[in-house]
């Protein structure tokens, strides 16, 4: 029986076996190694025994924000650059890949300088106009005080002269009094209600004309202050650029002065600071024209923003906003942005592509091993990770890039599998995350989209939908994805079904293809593609016949040309009647000459051809290198990658008539001298043109 001594003991000697290892490449068996460049890793599993830790609470973490980055090294040299010169940045790429971190580094980056305070004082001349200063850091505050104070002074010093002089009222009234002969008691009440309205009218005086005469703080710092940073993401044009709020009175002695109404914007409190501002497309183009007219100025007046308020009458004198832009967003960031806007900052500044994904080397790997151990510390709440939960996270890595080879670099929702894990091991009150852990947030940290396919796949094997076994005409699972459009770096696999049936033309010019299943633009040219090439190599006069394809089940539509091989082994199916396999599914898009085209999502749709009950999946053999499948799936499937629409047709076509079928489109696997053009290279060879 193991104790807590003996686990501390064998933890020691494990720990000093480690620590005499020296980390580089190790010898791993034969299909657990990936490719890198020149070398080649071992599997995770072995490569992560070589390294001298037991736990995540033994990895250091960089003290700087910068050094905490993964994977953008290009993108921190640009930033550091940027931050010394103080020049402005465009962001753009996935989500989750570092941007807003990258910004709140370089306002760490930026050279220390005095920071100011911004006062606001009443104009005596118009009222609308409110006066504008500048002090240095920490002075704001002291001058607002003083002022308090003297206001405070001066009104106290009037209403105490304003209740002598009631009061005086009062006691003439009472002497009054005294010596008349009917001492009448209302001449008593007439000298209080004139005295209570002196005091009252000589205080609301007061009030109206000392209070006004108080300046305000609109931006206060210490001058110990870091250069700040001010993230303006998605603000309306009264938060990013200041605004002066709406007075309901305006008039009666009840009305607030326009200076105390003033309110600064992101841009001014980011003066001498960073101004973040994320999704940069969604800001309107007049707050875009605004900032950029604040970067070339480094002023901006604050104005009322909203027309029907009181506050659209005020405007301040310039206020300083002195920043560096951050600018960051998607790809489609830079379709929305001022043209201005976007030339400012090329002008003056750097625009930086995100990467998605890094190498798989040692290196990075040790990388994503700090990752791990700066989520944990960030979060507080979730215990460290032992090895085995740490090497899942790498693999985990390693498929969602897409890519063998690589690591994705959307560690957003990487770290949400991290917290994932840590929660379920603080429910399980365990002291450190484990392997177990991580498997089990794996299932619970699936997308939406991902569940969302789950579902799908199970109705549609109730109602079957879709048939993994047998044989049938015109009939193909072919595979699409979810997610494609949500942003998230997973995507979630989809069974297809597609129906071919050939009937007599309607017209008798030509045969037409008819699709249905709600099919966007690039799937509608996709189909008009596999017409052509059936078209083209069929050798049959088809321009008698329409062909009928469904794609069943596709109620939210169909984008995409992934499906290509589908359409074409179904409609050639249909028109040769040969039979297709059912349980062989397929992906990958086609050209006009029938080369297989590689696509996305590959490793998704594998993996819900798996659970959907397929025996073999055939994808283009371009993409074999991007197929990182689960370990629970690689005995469920048989992967076949395919080059030509003769290698689909191969595989997929069953029983009477396949041979002969398959000689129509054996001129695929080779250049066609009849129709390719040919050019000739440097040396004189002839090479095929495509």
């Amino acid at each position: 029986m193991r104790t807590p001594k003996d686990d501390n003991e064998r933890g020691t000697m494990e720990r000093q076996d480690l620590k005499e290892r020296k980390p580089g490449p190790a010898k791993a068996e034969a299909g657990e190694r990936i490719e890198q460049g020149p070398t080649e890793l071992p599997h995770v599993d072995e490569w992560i025994k070589q390294y001298p830790f037991l736990t995540t609470e033994e990895i250091d973490i960089p003290s700087k924000l910068v050094d905490q980055v993964i994977g953008q090294e290009e993108a921190v040299e640009v930033i550091r650059k940027a931050a010394e010169q103080k020049r402005h940045v465009m962001l753009i790429g996935d989500p989750g890949t570092g941007k807003s971190m990258l910004a709140k580094a370089m306002s760490e980056l930026l050279p220390q300088e005095e920071l100011q305070d911004v006062i606001i004082y009443h104009n005596p001349d118009d009222n609308n106009q409110p006066k504008v200063r500048v002090v240095p850091a920490g002075k704001g505050k002291d001058i607002v005080t003083h002022q308090k104070k003297e206001a405070q002074e001066r009104k106290s010093a009037k209403n105490n002269t304003v209740a002598a002089f009631a009061l005086m009222i009062v006691g003439l009234a009472f002497a009054y009094y005294l010596v008349s002969p009917d001492k009448n008691p209302m001449i008593i009440l007439l000298g209080l209600i004139a005295g209570l309205m002196i005091f009252m009218f000589f205080r609301y005086s007061i009030k109206s004309t000392d209070t006004i005469m108080i300046p305000k703080l609109l931006m206060s710092h210490t001058p110990d202050d870091k250069p700040p940073f001010i993230d303006a993401t998605g603000a309306h044009a009264g938060a990013l650029l200041g605004d002066v709020k709406h007075d309901p009175f305006q008039s009666g002695g009840l009305e607030t002065p326009a200076h105390e109404r003033v309110e600064a914007g992101a841009i001014h409190r980011a003066h001498r600071g960073v101004l973040f501002c994320d999704e940069i497309n969604i800001l309107k183009m007049e707050s875009q024209q605004s900032l950029l007219t604040a970067m070339q100025e480094k002023e901006f007046s604050i104005v009322g923003q909203s027309e029907r308020s009181s506050g659209a009458m005020v405007k301040t004198e310039p206020v300083p906003c002195d920043f560096v832009l951050v600018a960051a967003g998607n790809l489609d960031a830079v379709q929305g942005m001022h043209p201005a806007l976007r030339s400012r900052i090329r002008g003056y500044g750097y625009e930086i592509f995100m990467k998605s994904t890094m190498p798989d080397s040692h290196d990075n790997r040790e990388k994503l091993i700090r990752f791990i151990a700066q989520e944990v510390h960030k979060d507080k709440k979730i215990p460290n990770f032992d090895r085995g939960a740490v090497s899942l996270i790498i693999k985990e890595a390693q498929r969602r890039s897409g890519t063998r080879g690589h690591l994705t670099l959307r560690l957003r929702e990487l770290g949400g599998l991290v917290r994932v894990a840590g929660d379920i091991a603080h429910e399980d009150k365990a002291p450190i995350v484990t392997l177990d852990h991580v498997i089990r947030a794996k299932k619970i940290a699936r997308s939406l989209e991902q569940q969302i396919a789950d579902v799908e796949i199970e109705k549609r094997k109730a109602y079957k939908s879709y048939l993994s076994t047998g044989a049938e005409v015109g009939r193909v699972n072919g595979l699409a994805v979810i997610g494609a459009e949500s942003g998230i770096s997973e995507y979630s696999g989809v069974i297809l079904p597609i129906v071919a049936a050939v009937t007599q033309s309607t017209s008798s010019s030509e045969g037409h293809i008819i699709a249905t299943g709600k099919l966007g633009e690039i799937a509608k040219e996709a189909v008009q593609n596999v017409s052509a090439l059936i078209k083209n190599y069929t050798g049959d006069d088809i321009s008698k016949f329409d062909y009928h394809i469904q794609f069943i089940g596709t109620y939210e539509g169909v984008e995409g040309d992934s499906a290509s091989i589908s359409v074409a082994t179904a409609a050639i199916s249909a028109l040769e009647n040969v039979a297709v396999d059912q349980s062989v599914a397929m992906t990958g898009s086609l050209s006009v000459r029938g080369q297989v085209l590689p696509v996305g999502g590959v490793t998704a749709k594998i993996e819900a051809a798996a659970e959907a009950g397929m025996k073999r999946i055939l994808i283009p053999a371009a993409n074999l290198r991007d197929v990182l499948i689960e370990e629970k799936y690689k005995n469920k499937i048989e992967v076949i990658p395919v080059m030509t629409l003769t290698d689909v047709l191969r595989n997929a076509l069953v029983g009477p008539g396949q041979e002969e079928l398959i000689k129509k489109f054996s001129f695929l696997a080779e250049p066609n001298p009849k129709t390719d053009k040919v050019a000739k290279d440097a040396k004189g060879k002839a090479t095929p043109h495509v």
